[in-house]
């Protein structure tokens, strides 16, 4: 018997690889190699592939299946019964024939998130609101957990929100020519890994040795002394978590006060610059935010704060904030602030100097961008035009009618009965899990498409198994990457897995809206439809002819000619040298440092210009009386959001099976915590274990630990619980970041953490619920 051996080339969100196999089993995979620093996180991949975790068949929650839909609390702690795939899509089409005809579409939540694969074809949002919309539409969601707020914002500010992010300045044109890196949040590379439909290479690390092989400087403002790499040798600015805002205001100040300002700049380029100066100066309030008013808020010493004013006044100087800064209460402050003190140096528009937001988020933010977009699937009209805030998704359920602001409009919000979810972990993204799971005892019926037995999963009531993008076919592409990948299958499904698409078609069909999704293509019809069309527009772009697709499927790889993207872009170039020439989408046509548009909404929790504003949750509360550490929840290292935990690289960071929480040696001392201890993270909303990591590179005060240990209550039933696997979501506040941005404000929270000394609970996080076999 011949064994066969295959390197197929695929990819994935966080960077391309190739599959090595041996017959129909993945042994290994390879890093690209064309990618200069390839993430680790592919070590995930292949341990997650026959993981306990996959849901192998179809399943019914058994309390759904025996009392019909409803609203239960019981989701979440009650035993799967198998079904036939048959018997499946009959119950799922009965149920969505019962919704639509009774409530409608209003009553049709299409709950999914994008991550799930890089796929085009396969895009898990696409495929399920595109089915949802052949049925009759459904409420979607707007915006994301990443930088909502920042989306709402900026438009105020400086006209279109794609305008700047898809043509930040070039990571080229930064490295030569920016003297002072200033970093709010820094530029963690373990971000970097990660852009929205996959990247062939992974260039920040070479961007930054290059800058600093240069000379420039590197400035990180932040509680974790690894937010930028080591070899750019930052001083380490470590202010109270949640203070940046005072900081930049003190640094402001620092530039008016000693005439350091650019009042040409802001003259021609800029708009109510003297409304915010005179709260600046204290003149609106009788608060001066000097340095040494900072000082007092934020930590960091006034002379401290009045030497990097001036620094960054001499030199080519270039801020970025990350978006973390914007994910927490008032988070919509940070980046209007960032803006307006890069306006206050007057470099913005000029080669290396300016403002950016989020080159340590994702790895996409000042790459080439793309003039003709990759391939992407129709999702049809939605009838539907009810949208929500993606963060608000517990205040849906929760407040079926109840009304809420969002950027100068007042909605309510819609009546659920049915929540569809396909790709995506709200138990990952969403804050206050007791609270979430609450609200998903409110519909009558949550129907999740998952390839592992997710906590999303566990709380459904109709669980159908899905492939993983190396158990089907599909096309990759980002709008920032010099590449096209055929993601071509290499193994079977696990079990009785199926795409989505199949799924979808089969359902629809049911329901008499089968040709209308499927147009009658196959999957490989359609991968080939959508690489045609984006052919097409390609053709003789400067000379440039796209492989014919059976080429191109053949080679497993398109390269796009650099000719094909924007580069060298400096942001606002144009707008700089002329601004009537070439305006801002705002009303003034400028750069809005005081917005008479925000201003007139008359929001206290986000005024009229730049402001900073005490959060309810800071070390400088009352509440931090009782809860001493500022927790920082923020992304992972070792994984996607959620995505693939159980992988070997993600369980290899796991402190004795436990998400690592790390805490600085002074704070840990108080506590008798020892590095490895399993301890107790709580507040007043939940609590979690954790696995301790005594180090100096984080802030005395601070804690950290990252989202996306996989829920794992020690009590299924009860929804206060505590999770002995680590989710930080058991402690983080579920509020909007301000009536205006209605953004995820997740990234911080108050705790207290103790040693925990009784006997172990063991961990389930990753076992499928139990199930219950009927004849």
């Amino acid at each position: 018997m011949t064994t066969i051996h295959s390197h197929l080339l695929h990819t994935s969100h966080w960077g391309a690889f190739r599959a090595e196999t041996v017959g129909d089993t993945v042994v290994a995979i390879r890093p690209y190699e064309g990618d200069p620093d390839p993430s680790p996180i592919l070590e995930n991949i292949a341990t997650s592939l026959d993981h306990r975790a996959r849901i192998a068949e179809p399943m019914v929650r058994a309390g759904w299946l025996d009392r019909g839909p409803g609203p239960d609390s019981k989701r979440g702690a009650e035993p799967f019964v198998p079904v036939s795939w048959d018997v499946a899509i009959d119950l799922l089409s009965r149920e969505l024939k019962r919704v639509y005809e009774t409530h409608g579409g209003e009553a049709v939540y299409g709950g999914s998130y994008g991550w799930a694969s890089a796929g085009r074809f396969h895009h898990a949002q696409s495929q399920l609101h595109r089915f949802l919309n052949v049925l009759g539409g459904c409420v979607r969601s707007t915006e994301n957990y990443s930088n909502a707020a920042l989306m709402r914002i900026m438009p105020h500010v400086v006209g279109s929100i794609r305008a700047y992010m898809d043509r930040a300045t070039s990571w080229t044109v930064l490295e030569r020519h920016t003297d002072l890196f200033v970093c709010f949040g820094g530029i963690p590379l373990k971000n970097t890994q990660v852009t929205p439909g996959g990247s062939t290479t992974h260039p920040t690390r070479d961007h930054l040795m290059a800058a600093k092989r240069r000379g420039a400087e590197f400035v990180l403002i932040g509680p974790l002394r690894d937010d930028l790499p080591a070899f750019t040798e930052p001083r380490w600015l470590a202010p109270r978590p949640g203070t940046d805002v005072a900081l930049m205001l003190g640094l402001a100040h620092t530039l008016t006060d000693e005439g350091l300002h650019d009042r040409d700049f802001l003259g021609r380029c800029c708009a109510g610059y003297d409304r915010f100066e005179g709260y600046l100066l204290g003149r609106s309030d009788g608060i001066a935010k000097s340095a040494a008013w900072a000082e007092e808020i934020c930590g960091i010493p006034a002379d401290a704060i009045r030497a990097l004013a001036r620094r960054m006044a001499q030199r080519r100087t270039f801020i970025n904030v990350n978006w973390s800064l914007q994910r927490v209460q008032y988070g919509e402050q940070a980046p209007w602030m960032v803006v307006t003190l890069a306006a206050m140096l007057g470099q913005i528009g000029s080669p290396g100097g300016g403002f950016g937001h989020g080159y340590g988020s994702l790895g996409y933010v000042g790459r080439p961008h793309l003039k003709i977009g990759p391939p992407a699937l129709g999702q049809e009209v939605n009838p539907v035009k009810t949208t929500i805030p993606v963060a608000r998704v517990s205040d849906m359920l929760l407040h079926p009618g109840e009304t809420y602001d969002f950027d100068g409009k007042r909605f309510p919000y819609p009546d659920i009965k049915l929540v569809y979810w396909c790709g995506g972990n709200p138990f990952h993204h969403h804050q206050d899990l007791a609270r979430l799971r609450r609200a998903f005892a409110r519909p009558e019926t949550i129907v999740v498409h998952e390839p592992h037995w997710t906590p999303m999963a566990k709380h459904a009531d109709v669980v159908l198994p899905a492939t993983v993008t190396l158990e089907r076919n599909d096309i990759s592409g980002s709008t920032h990457d010099l590449a096209l990948v055929a993601m071509r299958r290499v193994v079977a499904p696990h079990g009785e897995a199926r795409n989505d698409y199949d799924v979808f078609a089969d359902v629809a069909a049911r329901l008499g809206a089968g040709e209308q999704f499927t147009e009658n293509r196959t999957e490989m019809e359609w991968i080939r439809h959508l690489y045609e069309s984006w052919r097409e527009k390609n053709v003789g772009r400067d000379g440039w002819v796209p492989p014919q697709f059976d080429e191109f499927w053949g080679k497993g790889i398109v390269e796009i000619p650099a000719a094909q993207t924007h580069t060298e872009v400096v942001l606002y170039e144009d707008f700089r040298a002329d601004p009537a020439r070439a305006p801002l989408n705002t009303p003034s046509g400028r750069i809005e440092i005081f917005s008479e548009t925000i201003d007139g909404f008359g929001y206290d929790d986000c005024p009229g210009h730049p402001t900073w504003l005490e959060p309810t949750e800071w070390l400088g509360a009352p509440l931090a009386d009782r809860y001493p550490l500022h927790l920082i929840a923020n992304n992972p290292k070792t994984r996607l959001h959620s995505q693939l935990d159980m992988g070997a690289y993600s369980q290899a960071s796991k402190v004795a099976g436990r998400e690592p929480i790390r805490l600085h040696p002074d704070d840990a001392a108080r506590r008798g915590i020892v590095n490895g201890d399993t301890v107790r993270v709580f507040n007043d909303r939940g609590s979690c274990l954790a696995g301790a990591i005594i180090t100096d590179g984080i802030r005395p005060g601070a804690a950290q630990l990252s989202t996306g240990a996989w829920y794992d209550p020690i009590n299924p039933e009860d929804p206060n619980a505590m999770c002995v696997h680590g989710n930080p979501n058991v402690l983080t506040y579920d509020r909007g970041t301000s009536r205006l941005g209605q953004g995820c404000s997740g990234q911080h929270a108050l705790v207290e953490v103790e040693k925990w000394t009784r006997p172990l609970p063991p961990l389930k996080a990753f076992n499928p619920p139990p199930v219950e076999r009927r004849g």
